[in-house]
Order: structure tokens, then C-alpha cells, then sequence
């Protein structure tokens, strides 16, 4: 599977191809290379998860360097979870899976976008569609919750 990659230099977005082996450093028709920037925030960096049809954030994350690579080379999106502490493919419990489509990288290489074909029915962990279902509306958070499957059943844990 070929993947893509857009750097954004100021106003203007390069887009380039990615081959199957890869690592962090990127160029751009050899000119500019960009290093993605995990020093910043102690070794992971934010990754926001969109749905490349409907533009939909669907999750944020965090990954590493070994998540990133792993997620480019696999086609599947990686994580570093914080809280338990391990590496972590999306859908690897409930097999609701990404498909990585396009990846991008802001102008301080220290986040990154992944455009995902999402398989299966919900992105989020409590069986919604995406994990952004709380609203700030007349100034309270409210819960527009519609699961599309129940985690108890899912996850069985």
C-alpha cells in the first residue's frame, strides 16, 4: 500500500509518496528533510485521527517513534497508551480497525494527522462513532452519546 505525507513549510503543503521501509526522517524532492520532533513532549507526540471522507476528528492519541513506524509501515494505526503503559493497535480488541490513508505533519513536526478509512462502526471505546460526542453547549458539557455497540459485550473485560 502506497501512503502519502504532507510537511506544511508556511503556507505551502508538499505532498510526497512514502515506500514500504521507512523511518522518521522525511524529504521532500531532497531538498528538506524534517525530522518528526518527539523530544518535545518527552518522547510522544499527538495524533489526531480524522475519517478521510467525512473530515470527522474520530480520536486523538498519542504515538512514538515506534508507533509512527509502525503505523506508516503497517498501514494500521499504533499507539503508545499512557495509562496502561503498552503499544496498541486500534481495533485490536474490538476489530474496529483503521486503514491508514494519508499521514501529515504540522509546521513544528511535533503532531500528526492520520486520515483513516474506518473500519468496523466506532472509533471510540464506548462504542461511539467518534470519541468527540461531549458538546459545550450554554455553558455545560452535554453528552450527545449514540453507541453503535456496547463495550461490555466488546471488550468483555
Amino acid at each position: 500500500m502506497a501512503l502519502s505525507i504532507v510537511a506544511a513549510f508556511g503556507h505551502v503543503l508538499r505532498l510526497f509518496t512514502l515506500e514500504k521501509a521507512l523511518t522518521v526522517t522525511y524529504s521532500l524532492k531532497g531538498t528538506h528533510m524534517i525530522k518528526i520532533d518527539f523530544e518535545k513532549m518527552g518522547g510522544l507526540i499527538p495524533a489526531i485521527i480524522q475519517d478521510h471522507e467525512t473530515g470527522d476528528v474520530l480520536m486523538v492519541a498519542f504515538m512514538d517513534e515506534k508507533t509512527l513506524n509502525l503505523t506508516l509501515e503497517t498501514g494500521k494505526t499504533w499507539f503508545f497508551s499512557r495509562t496502561r503503559n503498552k503499544y496498541w493497535m486500534k481495533g485490536e480488541e474490538s476489530g474496529n480497525t483503521q486503514e491508514v490513508v494519508e499521514a501529515y505533519t504540522d509546521c513544528d513536526a511535533d503532531s500528526v494527522v492520520i486520515r483513516v478509512k474506518q473500519n468496523g462502526p466506532a472509533a471510540c471505546h464506548t462504542g461511539n462513532r467518534s470519541c468527540f460526542y461531549v458538546k459545550w453547549e450554554n455553558g455545560a458539557w452535554v453528552e450527545h452519546s449514540n453507541p453503535l455497540f456496547d463495550p461490555a459485550e466488546v471488550y468483555k473485560k
